[in-house]
């Protein structure tokens, strides 16, 4: 069984983890700690954020850990974060797109996107575009981006409502900004392969996790019943944060990982992480070619490789 003791020493590598404050993030960020790197903590919650800072020194004492302030709904945020990473790290050598909602009650970003495909996706979009020059001066950077099973039940994304204007549902909302997480980092994983790029691009799911997801789901009174079960269902039997992290940390570490690939639990929602197939690649071109455009249309930025 693959484990965090498993990771390679990181040392000179730097690694940049949205939603380092909490759940997944935060486990994410402890690893990566751990194994030398300097990890760079992206997050909204700054009070949240000096907490994980303190709660991950206690357990490597020295770690090279840093703060910085960006919260996804809002574009001039992730910017602003990025811009400053840039010029703090010239090369990046590991970006995990952790950050998320789920199910939360119809809302706007502060530049006008639903939420959930504005933070899950959109925010990560502009995060990685803005960080791609550092992430290609990198040796063989990797990005990975987290989605979920819930990709299995989501729509691509309609360019003619990305908003889903008048056709809102919290978990549908929820199903298609996983869905556009899978299909951004395939085709990213495309764009490197295209140009003969060493940077490489992954996936990984965190199958049933107890973090504080569930619960700041049904805090929003948006989840419903099935709100309810999940928040159940993970309560009394989902895995631990740490667990949960091993996807994400092993797509990021593992030297035999390879752009293109998922990780994922053995068992879909339990288990060891290990390699698991892509599915849905019935129509897989269309739907990164209509992503592609209507994220560069909604957000103004390009992928400039």
């Amino acid at each position: 069984m693959w484990s965090s003791s498993e990771i390679p020493n990181m040392s000179s590598r730097v690694a940049v983890v949205t939603g380092a404050n909490g759940g997944l993030g935060l486990e994410s960020a402890k690893a990566l700690a751990g194994a030398c790197a300097h990890v760079v903590m992206a997050a909204r919650s700054q009070d949240k954020a000096r907490s994980a800072q303190r709660a991950i020194l206690d357990a490597h004492p020295g770690a090279s850990l840093e703060i910085v302030a960006m919260d996804l709904a809002s574009l001039e945020s992730v910017r602003s974060a990025a811009a400053l990473m840039r010029q703090t790290h010239p090369a990046v050598d590991i970006l995990i797109n952790n950050a998320g909602v789920m199910a939360l009650p119809e809302r706007r970003t502060e530049d006008g996107f639903e939420m959930q495909f504005g933070v899950n996706h959109l925010g990560h979009w502009v995060l990685t575009a803005r960080l791609l020059p550092s992430l290609l001066v990198a040796r063989s950077a990797r990005v990975v981006t987290v989605t979920s099973t819930a990709h299995h039940l989501g729509r691509p994304v309609d360019p003619d409502n990305p908003n889903l204007d008048g056709n809102y549902d919290p978990w549908r909302a929820y199903n298609r900004s996983k869905l556009a997480n899978y299909h951004f980092a395939l085709g990213l994983q495309r764009e490197f392969e295209e140009r003969g790029l060493a940077a490489q691009s992954l996936v990984a799911h965190p199958g049933l996790s107890h973090t504080n997801l569930q619960v700041h789901t049904m805090e929003q009174g948006a989840g419903g019943l099935i709100g309810a079960f999940f928040r159940q269902y993970a309560t009394r039997g989902g895995m631990e944060p740490w667990k949960g992290a091993l996807p994400q940390i092993r797509a990021a570490t593992d030297p035999n990982a390879r752009g293109g690939q998922m990780y994922a639990p053995r068992f879909m929602q339990f288990g060891a992480p290990v390699r698991r197939p892509i599915l849905r690649r019935i129509g897989l071109d269309r739907a990164l070619t209509t992503l592609w455009a209507v994220s560069e249309s909604m957000t103004g930025e390009r992928l400039d490789f």
